[in-house]
């Protein structure tokens, strides 16, 4: 059996490829630039965008199961494909934010992925994670190494977020084990915390004082427009913020305990 991962390079997606391969699968990960993968050995690294479906033809020949990044604008044409090259079973990367669509700018993006592999005829999982603890690579990271400093609105508002690991070990389960076909698991972290908090926590896996510093609205989105992210997904992060209680981990599906974020601090200690 071929599973084919796509976003095999992104946060998730890597640890996806590193799933499959300990579980003994033969794995074909696509990627824009297969010369800078870095992928473990034993991986089949092809060529593919799924922005281009006409580049897909050989990166889903002879695959039976698929991992996908969602990827609304050529969802439908990345199903029709696996369909037609015998791809059996697919598990999207969504989030749980697709359960509140209609107008929510997260929702949307990833109801149409939802939507269109749920159309396509094949067996699928919807893998919806909450807050990704990743995104502090790019929020949090570049002003910690240069700073020592986090910047951040409503440092009081709790929030679950999730390890990456947590989020692929979800997917790998589902792509190799029967039971999840139409299923979609919401599932975050297994605490509740502030941002206040989580920079508390940094402070003490690194070893360093990091400083927090609270931004108004209006600072966070002069911050944020101007490190180029696009107007909606600002205008989203700023809704009223509402304090997340701990729900469903990935254990749910796993079997595991779910990784805290101290755990995920020092797994990415380089980083920061």
């Amino acid at each position: 059996m071929t599973v084919l991962v796509t976003g095999a390079t992104g946060n998730v997606g890597r640890h996806v490829v590193a799933g499959l391969l300990e579980a003994g699968e033969r794995v074909r990960a696509m990627t824009r630039s297969p010369e800078k993968a870095s992928l473990p050995e034993g991986v089949e690294t092809v060529r593919g965008d799924l922005a281009d479906p006409a580049s897909l033809d050989a990166a889903l020949a002879g695959v039976d199961r698929a991992y996908l990044f969602p990827l609304p604008g050529t969802a439908e044409e990345f199903t029709a494909q696996a369909a037609k090259a015998g791809v059996r079973r697919i598990v999207v990367l969504s989030s749980v934010a697709a359960e509140y669509a209609d107008g929510d700018y997260s929702g949307d993006h990833h109801t149409a992925v939802e939507r269109a592999v749920e159309a396509s005829g094949l067996e699928w999982t919807h893998v919806r994670p909450g807050e990704f603890m990743a995104n502090l690579l790019d929020w949090w990271a570049p002003s910690i190494r240069a700073e020592g400093v986090v910047r951040a609105p409503f440092s009081a508002t709790r929030s679950t977020p999730v390890h990456e690991a947590d989020i692929a070990d979800v997917a790998v389960t589902a792509l190799l084990e029967d039971g999840h076909a139409g299923k979609a698991y919401s599932f975050a972290g297994p605490e509740s915390l502030a941002k206040a908090e989580q920079v508390r926590v940094l402070s003490e896996v690194l070893g360093r004082e990091i400083r927090f510093e609270e931004l108004t609205v209006d600072g966070a989105r002069t911050l944020w427009l101007g490190q180029g992210m696009p107007a909606e997904a600002v205008d989203w992060l700023l809704q009223d913020p509402v304090d997340v209680p701990v729900g469903p981990t990935a254990e749910l599906v796993t079997g595991r305990p779910a990784r805290t974020f101290a755990q995920w601090v020092a797994d990415h200690r380089a980083d920061f």
